[in-house]
């Protein structure tokens, strides 16, 4: 059954537009949907194999007024609330299927809607099957960034990345980031890696780097509490596989001689650690500042909400009938905006919440109280802060006459 817009009953325990600490936090980064539909049908894929079916009822590609209201209603919010940098995403699905000749006007549309001082930041994610060499040079012309999503650097790696007939991705995929990284490496955003416990971490992070991206995004696969992820509940005897298989990864990465690229989950969590604010969701109490524009105009939370149950994401609203300051004030935003407040009893009394902030909001899920519980990686995000603290502390303790591998990358 469907749920009516917004979280389930009690999904958002003390929390809501009354429990927000100050005025709310104006949207930085807009995720517009330009396909509803993919080319690949990955096995694992949250959206499409996932519980929510909203997307079956979507048009695949927004209408010429979806695009034009849509970039009238980012002006009127980067105006309202005076931003001088906002950040779009063209996503899907996969967002080449429209064209790029559709997305590079879309983005010439809000460019020019904006005020004159607010920079526009765009890019597309894509699964870089169809990428090729006139392709990528359009992107990087009109300054977009392009970020990939990958497995890994080996075809065993993306064995689950498939398209409709059951053939594998892989081919496609790599010969689309090579010609990304060769022809157009100033658009190469980075890459986008779910880990995979079947596979060795370093492996898979070395293979990635063969690609030389400029950063990679480690991300935990969408689960919850009530629907877990593979590999939880862990056994006794390796409590927390995740956060072993990351912390593999981070020390490979540390202790390099030279920084071979950035990884985002580990700097947001050294920067949290240091007392510095980081910016993303998966750690710290920072206000989560992102919104969905779907392809027929609705707006939505973010996407990874639709791994925990059909319509998870719904806000009720859209760009025809509503600005996105209305959608700051729906209760499934304001909770996220609350810092603590929205966390559970047993991550308020936790001493690393600061730095973990509860996890992803997606992985606190259970079924029939909602998000205000523990992450479903809790001993795994544990395990990778007190390691990233340690390698710090360890840094530190090198002293001002010895350098660290760390220091030699700088």
């Amino acid at each position: 059954m469907r749920h009516a817009a917004g979280p389930r009953p009690g999904a958002e325990q003390g929390a809501g537009p009354a429990g927000r600490p100050g005025p709310p936090v104006p949207f930085r980064q807009f995720v517009l949907k330009a396909h509803s539909r993919c080319n690949l049908v990955c096995r694992y894929c949250y959206l499409y194999a996932g519980p929510d079916a909203t997307w079956r009822d979507r048009p695949r590609t927004p209408s010429a007024a979806v695009a034009a209201r849509t970039a009238e209603r980012i002006a009127e919010h980067a105006a309202a609330h005076g931003l001088r940098e906002i950040a779009v995403v063209f996503h899907g699905g996969e967002p080449l299927l429209t064209g790029t000749g559709r997305l590079v006007a879309d983005a010439d549309l809000i460019r020019a809607a904006v005020p004159p001082d607010c920079a526009v930041r765009v890019t597309v994610q894509t699964n870089a099957t169809l990428l090729t060499r006139a392709r990528v040079r359009a992107l990087a012309d009109a300054g977009f960034g392009v970020g990939v999503s990958l497995d890994g650097g080996l075809p065993a790696h993306n064995a689950a990345r498939v398209d409709h007939t059951g053939r594998p991705s892989w081919p496609a995929a790599a010969a689309g980031l090579r010609v990304l990284a060769e022809y157009a490496p100033e658009a190469f955003a980075g890459l986008l890696c779910v880990v995979d416990l079947r596979h060795d971490p370093v492996e898979v992070y070395e293979s990635l780097l063969a690609f030389r991206p400029p950063a990679v995004d480690l991300l935990l696969p969408h689960g919850n509490w009530t629907s877990p992820p593979p590999g939880l509940p862990a056994p006794p005897e390796d409590p927390a596989p995740y956060g072993r298989w990351l912390t593999a990864v981070f020390d490979r990465w540390w202790d390099a001689p030279r920084r071979e690229t950035r990884i985002g989950l580990f700097e947001e969590c050294a920067a949290l650690l240091l007392g510095a604010p980081a910016a993303g969701e998966r750690l710290g109490l920072q206000p989560f500042a992102a919104v969905v524009v779907e392809t027929d105009g609705t707006i939505e939370q973010v996407d990874s909400l639709k791994s925990a149950y059909d319509g998870a994401a719904a806000t009720g609203l859209d760009v025809f009938r509503h600005s996105f300051d209305d959608a700051l004030a729906h209760p499934g935003v304001a909770a996220r905006q609350t810092g603590a407040a929205a966390l559970g009893p047993t991550c308020r009394a936790c001493p690393l919440a600061t730095v973990c902030g509860g996890g992803h909001y997606a992985h606190r899920y259970r079924a029939p109280d909602g998000f205000a519980n523990p992450s479903v990686y809790c001993a795994d995000l544990a395990r990778l802060i007190r390691h990233t603290a340690t390698r710090l502390a360890e840094a530190a303790g090198a002293g001002p006459g010895r350098h660290t591998s760390r220091e030699s990358r700088r």
